[in-house]
């Protein structure tokens, strides 16, 4: 009788001491507290950052926090660009750094000085090396954004194929070079798509000039290609114009990651298929909200951590299963936008202001 008394009792201290996950407690943000943070986009200028940018001063004044949000970027995605300023950053004794990287590994001495001077540092959207920051924010799964991109090229070229060029941000951007490479894997790995034939992958710098100009080259270079896939919103807006612009709409199809404002005169006019995106708004609120409850000292950056996000619900800190050594919150989910669904997302352009303005 002892023993079942003392096994007993044993068992009560494991259910106490060993919570499954679904009873650990969510953490909850306190309001108030005076945190100053930087919001880093890869550049200023683009549609999606000012998104992204919305979104965190939603939060920031949701959280009330007294502290300052700043909002900088280079003037044109880089790596460089966007040092200057977190070792600005460092200087001025900014609490929190959010860093949207041009370069996965350029920008590490810079984030680890970061880190090493107190300050929180979470990537969104592109990340860096692991040892550089505390937790990425992704806004998808990187794996499943290289099928969701084959399953639109297979959609719109169909069973039969065809050529297809990718034309991405900057050579360095993680992000896109991550999408990109799950992108071939499945190409590679899966015999539903073997008829899609891949011939070039090219870079516009994130600029819509030098978009445009790539996706010129793609039409003089390849005569039978039959689709550009653009994994960036600058590329794949600059590659619908391209084609509107020779008169080869439905000829060359544009396809990939875009905004809907950006994209829905090329949904309509047949010069863009199809197209995908997340949330950006949503990205720098959550964003913001990891960052904040990091800073504060409310949650560590460890995996099974559960918190809450405002209107956005609770997320969990997970390990990162596309890096090795690194944590990250998934966000979720894709949208997938086209002529079939125009009637749910497209908007009154005549009433609407110019996108990113």
């Amino acid at each position: 009788m002892k023993n079942l008394r003392i096994a007993f009792l044993m068992m009560i201290v494991l259910l106490v001491t060993v919570q499954p996950a679904f009873m650990q407690d969510v953490i909850v943000a306190t309001p108030g507290q005076e945190v100053n943070m930087l919001l880093l986009p890869k550049a200023l200028g683009n549609a999606v950052f000012d998104q992204a940018h919305e979104g965190a001063q939603e939060a920031h004044a949701e959280l009330e926090n007294p502290g300052e949000l700043i909002f900088n970027a280079p003037t044109e995605a880089s790596a460089p660009g966007q040092i200057e300023i977190i070792e600005a950053a460092i200087t001025q004794g900014v609490d929190g750094i959010m860093i949207s990287a041009n370069d996965y590994e350029q920008l590490l001495p810079s984030t680890q000085r970061a880190l090493e001077a107190g300050s929180t540092v979470v990537t969104w959207d592109s990340p860096v090396d692991p040892s550089g920051e505390q937790v990425f924010i992704a806004q998808v799964d990187f794996s499943e954004t290289g099928t969701v991109m084959a399953d639109m090229a297979l959609r719109i070229l169909g069973e039969d194929g065809g050529q297809f060029a990718i034309l991405s941000a900057t050579p360095d951007a993680s992000n896109q070079n991550a999408w990109i490479a799950a992108m071939q894997e499945v190409l590679e790995s899966d015999p539903q798509y073997a008829n899609l034939e891949l011939v070039a992958i090219v870079y516009g710098n994130d600029d819509p000039d030098d978009s445009y100009n790539e996706a010129l080259g793609l039409i003089d270079s390849y005569p039978d290609l039959g689709l550009i896939m653009a994994p960036t919103t600058v590329g794949i807006a600059a590659a619908a114009k391209a084609m509107q612009d020779e008169g080869l709409c439905g000829t060359v199809a544009v396809s990939g990651l875009g905004l809907p404002l950006e994209m829905q005169e090329f949904v309509e006019n047949g010069c863009a298929q199809e197209f995908a995106l997340w949330s950006f708004k949503d990205l720098g609120y959550l964003t913001y909200y990891v960052t904040y409850l990091l800073e504060t000292g409310a949650m560590e950056a460890e995996a099974g951590v559960t918190f809450e996000a405002g209107r956005m619900g609770t997320y969990t800190i997970e390990e990162d299963p596309t890096r090795e050594g690194a944590l990250r919150v998934l966000m979720g989910p894709f949208s997938v936008y086209n002529a079939d669904n125009f009637e749910e997302w497209a908007v009154d352009l005549e009433a609407t202001p110019e996108a990113g303005s």
